[in-house]
This record gives C-alpha cells, structure tokens and sequence, in this order.
C-alpha cells in the first residue's frame, strides 16, 4: 500500500492545505495510506479530528509525517527540512513554481526526488479534473471582485431610493481567461456595469454570455487574430496602437479595473500604464492578479495597496485563493486525489506509468535531474 503525507504549509501568507478529509477518505478507498501532519488543515477551518474520522493518521511534525511517506502532496513546494526528511525516490506532487522556484527544484533533484508541477498538467479533456490552475484562478477571480468592492468607497449596483438614484460602478475586466470570466460574473452578480477586454476573438461570445460588453477594435486583423490551436497572434503596430488607444479612453471612465494576464514562464504583460491610472477617477480601485509575476499595472506593489497622487487604489494583493483558504483546499485536493489515481495500475496497485502524457507532461524533477525541456537551461 503506498502512503501519502499532508504537512502543514510554511511559506508565509499560504492557508490552504493539500488534503481536506473529504478526499483523505477517497485516497484511503482508493487503496492508499494517508498521514496529515498536525494542524496542516487548521487555516483552512479543517480540524485533525477530521482528518481522523476521515481514516487518516495524525503526525506530529512534518518530518514525522513525510519520512516514510511514498507521495508528498503540497500545495506550495517542501521546505528544506521536509525535502531532506523524503525517502530516496518519493514523489511530490505540488504547484511547484517551477519557472521562478529555481532553487526548490534544485533541492528535490538532489535528494533524488520524483517531482510533479501541477502547473504543467497538460489542458486536455482526462485532464481537466486535475487542472489547478482552473480551479484556483476561478477563485482568485472571484475573491479579486471581492477584495475590489471591499476598497471601493461607493456601492457597487444601481441603487433607486427617496432620496436620489445610486449610480451602478463600472467595472473593467482585462483578460478573459477562467480569472476573468468569474471576475465578469461575480461583478455582474453585484450589480456593476462589467465590460471586458481580451486578445483572443473567441472570448467575445463568452463575455457576451455573461451579460458584459466587450471592448476591441474588431476589424478584419482581430477577427483573423486566432490560431487554430486557440492561442493569440502577435498584431501588428498599427492595431496595437489603435487598441491602446481605445482602451486607454475606456479605463478613464472605469471605477473598478481587474487585471489577469500572465504568460507562463515569463513576465506578466504590462496592459495599464501610470499614464492611464493617472485618468482615472479619485477612488478608483485596480485589482492586479499578476502582481506575483511581475505586474499587469505600472505602480503595483507585490502585499501592498498602493495609492497614487490622484487617488487611485492599486491592489497587489498575493494568493488570492488563500483567502478562501477552505473552498480553494477542497478543489487543489480534488485535483490532486484525481492526479494520485495516475500512480494506480488498472488492478489498483502502486505503479505509476511514466509514459503517461499527463504525468510526463507534469514532471519536472527525477533520478536527480530536472527533466522537464522548458526548465533546462
């Protein structure tokens, strides 16, 4: 029976945890063995009792818990004294950050470590269950609207009274990936006048669908904009400048601007410049989901809110999934109890196949190498 540890996360502001009690009840179905460090659950309102009732065991340290351990699942890469308490060979599973977190890789190829990113699961249909990112950007889309209303000083929907009508707030999405669409939809939940912005042509259906305007300059380069594999086409000077200009002229008006465009592996995209927070209004509010990878908004401030001369609000808040610490756990462990089944042979018996594609795709480290092509230097 392989056995699969849980420990506390360490890194600082991270809540969630790797397994919740319902999914530790359905590895041990599935034929594993699971032992939860203590307290590991407690930041996301999941108690050891749980846990207990759910079949797992409870270990009093981290070392405790991963020393005999098979499979570590995190969900932030190990600390160096949970890396050095592995058993040669064991397999971590976890959103590794393998593009900035050289060194944490560096740590789990040398002690010989069979390491998984989950941000490496490959978008395909058997995959979708597994996909993390999805499912923690639909949160953090969500939480951004949140934390976004929460700093805005007026209310957010259309308000009609005796005393006079409340104006609705305009809210501005740019990026509509699965972020973006929860951010369009919450904010259409609150009342706000949403409209939306993205590169990819296809996303207009979608913003429509959830009752926002979309915002392009739809000439015959953006409808042509698309590859057949669904990823944008770099435009061409002139329709970026005729974009810029029209999105400049539209986040002037705007009292909410949520950004959420990142490039894997690279530095997030620059899409509002200081010039175009300056046209804003006085107590305007920005959201910057990117600000961890650098930053969609000239002035962000990775923990900080930083507010500039004319008074705007600019949010870099980190994790935002974090702080829907028991709803973003219950999902990343669904995603991984549903990753752990790749380590299964059809009789249920411990055998991962490495020739899998999603467990190829998603490997980065192995017999004390980094294997992954886009991490080689």
């Amino acid at each position: 029976m392989a056995s699969i540890a849980v420990t506390k996360e360490r890194r600082a502001g991270e809540t969630r945890v790797a397994a919740v009690p319902e999914t530790v009840k359905k590895l041990i179905a599935a034929g594993f063995s699971v032992t939860v460090e203590a307290d590991a659950g407690l930041a996301a309102s999941y108690l050891d009792d749980d846990y207990k009732a759910a079949g797992a065991t409870i270990a009093k340290t981290a070392k405790d818990a991963v020393g005999a351990a098979d499979i570590l699942f995190k969900v932030r890469a190990p600390e160096a004294d949970e890396i050095a308490a592995l058993k040669s060979g064991a397999i971590v599973v976890a959103l590794l950050n393998p593009h900035q977190d050289k060194a944490s890789l560096d740590a789990l190829a040398k002690k010989g470590a069979t390491a998984f990113a989950m941000e490496f699961v490959p978008r395909i249909t058997r995959a979708q269950v597994m996909d993390a990112l999805s499912s923690q950007a639909n949160l953090a889309g969500y939480r951004a609207v949140i934390e976004a209303a929460e700093a805005y000083g007026k209310a957010m929907p259309m308000m009609m009274t005796a005393a006079g009508t409340v104006a609705a707030a305009k809210v501005f999405v740019m990026g509509v990936g699965v972020a973006g669409l929860q951010a369009i939809a919450t904010a259409r939940r609150l009342g706000a006048v949403v409209t939306a912005t993205d590169v990819r042509p296809a996303t207009k259906e979608q913003v429509e669908s959830l009752g926002a305007k979309f915002v392009a300059v739809e000439d015959e380069e953006f409808k042509a904009a698309e590859t057949a594999a669904g990823y944008a086409k770099e435009m061409s000077a002139a329709y970026q400048a005729k974009q810029a200009e029209l999105v400049s002229g539209h986040i002037a008006k705007q009292d909410i601007v949520i950004t959420t465009a990142l490039i894997p592996g690279r530095p997030a995209p620059r899409l509002v410049s200081a010039a175009q927070v300056a046209s804003m209004k006085p107590g305007s509010v920005i959201v910057d989901l990117a600000v961890e990878q650098g930053g969609n908004v000239e002035g962000a401030k990775l923990g900080e809110v930083a507010v500039t001369k004319n008074g705007v609000k600019i949010l870099g808040i980190p994790n935002l999934p974090g702080r829907i610490a028991a709803d973003a756990s219950a999902l990343y462990a669904r995603n991984l109890f549903a990753f752990a089944g790749l380590f299964l042979d059809k009789e249920g018996k411990f055998a991962p196949d490495y020739e899998d594609e999603i467990l190829k795709a998603a490997l980065v480290t192995q017999a004390g190498a980094i294997t992954h092509p886009a991490l080689k230097a």
